[in-house]
């Protein structure tokens, strides 16, 4: 219902005063290392095959003919790519981007990502200038790097090389209050239930932002797969976490097309088995990626979860001109 103060944006004036701000100075310290701002559709044919990502649908009707189905992205890294293989050099992106069934104290539908691209940076030099953007525009101390591997060692005491999915789900049930003997998932899904539900909050107790890499080979997502100092397989890829956040997701991206095409088609068959829909398949990025795709680095970065931080609040409608509930 519709009360007399839903007019009301849900951030305060000062707050969206300094999320101009925080903008301002993004867009600084990009221009000062000459990465190039882009601007790329929000609405696409293709859509994004992960499991763990839904996208919100919608028609185009063409006067007189039948009606093409469109999707809102949920990131801009495709056709960002696709200007990367067209020979864009660094670029950048502040975007917005829709996720649908996401929406609580931490999520909103519609949320603002900073994408990056760097051919210049390999991946620990992008790692890097992560560190360095957070310190600069956020005041951070310098930022802590932990493997995957190391840091289920450290906090759980595991070998993720050595166990199998029962002495995970084990792990799970005695450590995650409230989660049901029943419950079943696979490999990766206890390992990430690990991951969010008992290492990350323990990472946030350490005042500054952490840089978990080297994440299992099954999680790739878009990265590549590289071997480690043990020799071990594992995706070239970094999550970023600060204040309890998960900030950002960075790659050494993925260059082979087919690769990626054997990726998207395995992800379509778990939508279905999960009872998804299956997505179009971007074909357009693939055949910028056959011509020619630099060897490059990416990440996103939340910037309403930034913007948190910055406004030490604890919900993102209080960074939010309007949250969801007042859109």
């Amino acid at each position: 219902m519709t009360t007399q103060q839903d007019w009301q944006p849900t951030a305060s004036i000062d707050t969206l005063k300094r999320r101009a701000q925080l903008l301002a100075d993004v867009r600084r310290f990009f221009a000062e290392r000459d990465v190039l701002e882009v601007e790329t559709p929000v609405l696409s044919q293709a859509a994004p095959t992960a499991t763990y990502l839904d996208s919100f649908r919608t028609d185009y009707q063409p006067p007189g003919s039948k009606a093409v189905s469109c999707y809102l992205q949920t990131s801009p890294e495709f056709p960002m790519k696709r200007l990367l293989a067209a020979g864009s050099g660094d670029i950048y992106q502040i975007a917005k981007v829709f996720r649908n069934g996401e929406c609580g104290r931490l999520h909103n539908p519609e949320f603002t990502m900073l994408e990056w691209y760097r051919p210049a940076l390999d991946y620990s030099a992008l790692m890097q200038e992560v560190d360095d953007l957070l310190q600069r525009v956020a005041a951070t101390p310098a930022a802590i790097r932990i493997s995957y591997h190391q840091a289920f060692q450290q906090y759980l005491d595991l070998d993720i090389e050595q166990v199998d999915v029962q002495i995970l789900k084990r792990a799970a049930l005695s450590l995650i209050s409230g989660l049901p003997d029943d419950w079943q998932t696979d490999y990766d899904g206890w390992l990430e239930m690990l991951m969010s539900e008992v290492i990350e909050p323990q990472l946030s107790q350490l005042n500054k932002p952490v840089m978990v890499y080297d994440f299992p080979a099954s999680q790739a997502q878009l990265a590549k797969i590289h071997h480690n100092a043990d020799g071990i397989a594992v995706a070239a890829r970094f999550e970023v976490y600060a204040g309890g956040l998960e900030l950002a997701n960075g790659y050494d991206e993925c260059l082979d097309a087919a690769e990626l095409r054997i990726r998207f088609e395995a992800d379509n068959q778990r939508r279905k088995q999960q009872g998804k829909p299956a997505m179009p398949i971007d074909t357009r990025l693939l055949a910028a990626m056959e011509k020619g795709l630099p060897p490059c680095t990416g990440v996103a970065l939340g910037l309403d979860r930034l913007m948190l931080l910055l406004a030490d609040k604890t919900a993102l409608d209080a960074v939010l001109s309007f949250g969801f509930d007042r859109s």
